[in-house]
């Protein structure tokens, strides 16, 4: 039958067990939505669906064979947009601190730091992974459960007007950015074309009257948040919070020198790149009264697993892996973070970095450039984005050929950095 109104939908969404997209993952009573992409259409499985005990299917085609179940089959004009629609009308039952994050780099990571801080004293819900598109926001947004005091949404991007488009059914009051660098620079076209699309987040917040959290050191962000009424600052030398960033046995340690009764804390997060993604969550946490031990603890004890900023072992080699994704500004502070730290053989495994579009051979040439000024024992590059590039380190078309050398070699006691982007999956250079 064809979909009354959302606010139908939503009468039925709130008896569901939940949202579901993927005919695998259905569980009984799941809600499922037939969604369509360049290489699938979700379609296809709304029969199967319901036979595998979805309540009902929303669809935008006619499903053949359907005449006796028609009545949970619910047609619309298209299942996207419609899912986005049940998004917004979910997230206009709550009146609690809807706090959006994006960013260039680190949004993930601050996004799991913000979310723990919060969590241990509020009932928090947040984005599950890196669930931050167009897709992955509304649902988001349809987890959260009536009990919610706070919700932290990531939101991804790589074109302009996309931010824009989840502020719509996100509908932050509060928002923040964590950095703008060169990222997805094809979808974007150049840095100040990042600064617009993740700059659309404070300009939703400064429309709505919203407050914004700002890194207080980075002008640009300065530039972009201005006209926002409630500002809160953080940042290394500037801001309303400070502190200072040092490595203790290869981890970040967080030394505070304003605007905080905390001494210090010590992360499980590798790299002082990390220090304004921690300032971050004690900026937000102590904004909303979280008390000061809380907040510590809940930060102490945050391990990455994600192969982001991640400290681990291999082959009696210590690891770090930050692996999830790459950027030339990600990249760069990261061989910076690198090269001054306090190790012995040292080697530098880099995958391509993509979605750079006619960037890629300057910025891949420009990373090898930056190597070349330090003294490590090897440098393995992978992927075509290297191929024409010119240098003398070792290189890989595909990551198993690394991988395929690299256990070659029977490398002990060395430090290795594992960083590229995900299609690449460096991390399996160290898997089994």
């Amino acid at each position: 039958m064809q979909l009354p109104s959302i606010a139908f939908l939503y009468e039925i969404f709130k008896k569901s067990s939940s949202i579901q997209t993927d005919t695998r993952k259905l569980k009984l009573g799941d809600i499922y939505f037939a969604l369509k992409g360049p290489n699938f259409n979700g379609n296809t499985f709304a029969l199967a669906a319901l036979e595998a005990g979805a309540s009902f299917a929303v669809v935008d085609e006619t499903i053949p064979n359907s005449k006796a179940i028609d009545d949970r089959i619910l047609q619309v004009v298209d299942v996207l947009t419609t899912l986005q629609d049940l998004a917004k009308h979910h997230r206009q039952q709550f009146d609690i601190p809807f706090i959006a994050i994006t960013g260039s780099n680190g949004k993930t990571t601050t996004k799991e730091l913000i979310a723990a801080v919060l969590s241990s004293h509020f009932k928090t819900y947040t984005t599950v992974g890196n669930l931050n598109n167009h897709i992955g926001v509304p649902l988001t947004l349809l987890s959260i459960q009536a009990d919610a005091q706070m919700a932290v949404i990531e939101m991804g991007a790589n074109h302009l007007h996309e931010i824009q488009s989840y502020c719509q059914y996100a509908m932050p009051n509060y928002g923040m950015i964590t950095n703008c660098g060169k990222a997805h620079l094809e979808g974007f076209g150049s840095e100040e074309g990042v600064k617009k699309g993740k700059g659309e987040l404070f300009d939703y917040i400064k429309e709505h009257k919203g407050a914004a959290f700002v890194m207080n050191d980075y002008d640009y962000l300065n530039n972009m948040s201005a006209g926002i009424e409630n500002i809160i600052t953080y940042g290394n030398t500037f801001g309303a919070l400070q502190g200072q960033a040092q490595t203790i046995n290869g981890l970040l340690q967080v030394v505070f020198t304003k605007g905080t009764l905390l001494d210090k804390i010590q992360t499980q997060l590798v790299g002082d790149y990390n220090l304004p993604n921690v300032l971050a969550a004690v900026c937000i946490g102590q904004y909303f009264k979280v008390p000061m031990d809380k907040i510590k603890t809940a930060i102490e004890n945050y391990a990455p697993s994600n192969s982001r900023s991640q400290l681990t072992t291999w082959k009696n080699n210590q690891i770090i892996l930050d692996a999830y994704n790459a950027n030339p500004s990600s990249m760069k502070v990261a061989v910076d973070n690198f090269a001054k730290l306090a190790a012995e053989n040292k080697i530098i495994c880099l995958g391509g970095m993509k979605e750079l579009g006619e960037a890629t051979f300057n910025e891949h040439q420009a990373l090898i450039d930056q190597l070349k000024q330090f003294i490590w024992t090897k440098v393995v590059l992978v992927g075509n984005e290297f191929k024409d590039c010119t240098h003398q380190f070792e290189y890989f078309d595909t990551v198993v050929a690394a991988k395929k050398w690299l256990n070659e070699q029977n490398f002990v006691q060395h430090t290795i950095l594992i960083k590229g982007s995900r299609g690449i999956q460096m991390e399996q250079l160290i898997t089994d």
